[in-house]
């Protein structure tokens, strides 16, 4: 790299809606070793607009500039799901190191083709599983590896979503379907289960079921009614890798805690959950807290987080963008390293299958193993 900073470009930065400009914009300019060099929409009116905001030189609408661009080392790919093959094997074949927001692809294919590309270039690449960057979700993980709460005998995980209106804008109408690979099992139900599997390790088996309980709904323009076959309630049991048992249960629902995640193990117990019943986020952005007990102790106490779990300056904005910096921060330095990090397209592909897997065991009934 001709400069000491990490050059990035990132594709999908409307700047009137968009996972780009509510997270990772502001995640990126926050953090010293990296610079957001280009901007790219799909139309050159809205890219001038975000450029001109944030003060990035570069805006384009067209994104094969910007993933050849001579001055991006690294490109965001942050637009909707169905789009995330085509930028992100177009970034690869330039040769540049790539993050991409969660789901990788619209299907297992796709995720496998993207991972086994970014292998044969040799570059850096990271999936935006934000949980893994959560300092209550890394604090928990090492409660447990610390042997906190013993042998972990069984968790409860129950996570919310946002539930499918009865009536939606003809826009937000292309989540209904199901191939298009953003629903609630996809997005609330990955980054779930990812945390889950961070914190105690992956399944082993699992039994599931996955239902699609708003079958219909109208179009607010037109009054068209339009069929959906998008899960919208997923529930998950089995046992993990180490033996212990473990149920999920990812909701549409409005109100109710967004997130809580019970572990209880033959020594003690951990309880981490949404510090704010009424913000709909989910685990992979939440602010969370961490209560336990150890076996003998009357009552649960807070768990403190220490400083050491937030290795991003104290200027990262809370909310969306926090998480998302905690990553970039750790691809920066693997860049710099020329290394893998752990969550990289390799952990997209896992999760890809693992929803597979959930989706097989409900549509046959019958308990499925995974590898």
């Amino acid at each position: 790299m001709a400069t000491d900073k990490i050059r990035v470009g990132i594709i999908g930065a409307n700047l009137q809606a968009g996972w780009g400009t509510r997270a990772h914009l502001p995640a990126i300019k926050a953090l010293p070793g990296l610079e957001v060099v280009a901007v790219c929409t799909t139309r050159q009116e809205t890219a001038n607009e975000t450029a001109k905001h944030f003060g990035i030189p570069v805006a384009l609408a067209d994104y094969h500039k910007l993933v050849t661009h001579p001055e991006v080392d690294l490109v965001s790919v942050c637009v909707r799901v169905p789009f995330h093959h085509e930028l992100v094997m177009a970034a690869l074949n330039a040769g540049k190191h790539v993050f991409c927001e969660w789901p990788l692809g619209a299907t297992t294919a796709q995720a496998i083709e993207m991972r086994d590309l970014a292998h044969r270039k040799g570059v850096r690449h990271m999936i935006g599983l934000q949980a893994r960057g959560g300092p209550a979700v890394n604090r928990i993980r090492d409660l447990v590896a610390q042997g906190y709460v013993g042998q972990v005998q069984c968790a409860t995980v129950i996570a919310a979503g946002q539930p499918v209106a009865a009536t939606l804008p003809a826009a937000a109408t292309w989540r209904l379907d199901r191939a298009n690979g953003v629903n609630l099992m996809t997005i609330a139900g990955g980054h779930t289960l990812d945390a889950l599997a961070f914190c105690l390790g992956e399944f082993r088996e699992l039994s599931a079921t996955v239902a699609t309980q708003r079958k219909q709904v109208t179009v607010a323009e037109t009054g068209a009614t339009l069929s959906a076959t998008a899960p919208d309630q997923v529930i998950v049991n089995g046992t993990l890798r180490s033996g212990a048992v473990a149920c999920v249960q990812v909701k549409g629902a409005a109100v109710g805690v967004p997130f809580r995640f019970e572990i209880h193990g033959s020594e003690g117990d951990l309880i981490v959950a949404s510090a704010d019943v009424n913000q709909r986020a989910g685990v992979n952005y939440a602010e969370l807290t961490i209560h336990g007990a150890r076996h003998g102790e009357k009552a649960l106490s807070e768990q403190a987080v220490p400083d050491s779990y937030r290795w991003v300056p104290a200027s990262v904005p809370a909310g969306p963008p926090y998480n998302v910096a905690q990553l970039f921060s750790r691809l920066a330095d693997a860049i710099r390293a020329g290394r893998d990090v752990d969550n990289s397209f390799d952990l997209a592909v896992q999760r890809h299958q693992e929803l597979d897997a959930i989706q097989r065991a409900s549509d046959s009934g019958q308990r499925q193993a995974l590898a």
